[in-house]
């Protein structure tokens, strides 16, 4: 099974992390939070991962090398001038072989815990196009709880909430890679496009997903992966 990881991104919320090497390789525990996202992947039947990369590649290419180590083929598509995501995924998928009729798409600089099975599962049962993983939302704030005459009636810690969430973890058909732009973002132009037609379909996962965009979430996805989160 082939995955198409995006790997591009300049973190400059994560700036002084980033000040040296682009995002995916900002650590996380004892190693970058791509190495993370890779062993989450091979540990769920992926064999193949071309990873996309533009900013500060270099860095990305010299610690993964072929992936020998980390059980994955892995392979690299490199962009000049920023594609957006739609772009780099289209590029990527040159590299993916006629054979492949289900691909795997990922952001790289996430930290993901869900099963890929159940995902692909829903995605073929469906016939969709293509499928995306849903996270809970959670409140990064403290709520309060009103009476009906505004009496507070306690609080509740950055509960949970009622809405889903485009965790960026994707089972993508052939058909999908076609209806990309070669510059352009998919969750602006293909997956509108798809919803539209009922092609498109989410699976919702109570699993750990983390984005990694600030200092905060990368000493919060530290702790939970040490056991203590």
């Amino acid at each position: 099974m082939f995955a198409l990881v995006l790997a591009g991104g300049k973190g400059e919320r994560l700036r002084p992390l980033t000040a040296d090497r682009p995002k995916p390789m900002v650590p996380v525990g004892d190693k970058p939070i791509l190495q993370h996202h890779l062993e989450w992947l091979a540990g769920n039947g992926v064999s193949d991962a071309v990873l996309l990369c533009g900013y500060m590649h270099e860095a990305i290419e010299e610690y993964f090398g072929d992936g020998e180590r980390l059980g994955l083929r892995i392979r690299y598509s490199i962009e000049d001038s920023p594609l957006g995501r739609g772009g780099a995924f289209k590029r990527g998928f040159q590299q993916v072989p006629a054979s492949e009729k289900t691909v795997i798409g990922t952001n790289g600089d996430n930290i993901v815990e869900p099963p890929l099975a159940p995902l692909l599962r829903r995605h073929r049962r469906s016939h969709a196009v293509a499928t995306v993983l849903l996270a809970p939302l959670r409140s990064p704030y403290g709520i309060v709880r009103l009476s009906r005459g505004s009496r507070v009636l306690g609080f509740e810690e950055k509960p949970l909430l009622p809405y889903w969430v485009n965790a960026g973890v994707y089972a993508l058909e052939r058909e999908f890679f076609a209806m990309l732009p070669d510059v352009g973002d998919h969750e602006t132009t293909v997956f509108p496009e798809l919803a539209s037609q009922g092609r498109l379909f989410g699976f919702r996962s109570d699993a750990y997903w983390k984005p990694i965009d600030t200092v905060k979430d990368v000493t919060e996805a530290a702790a939970h992966l040490a056991g203590n989160g």
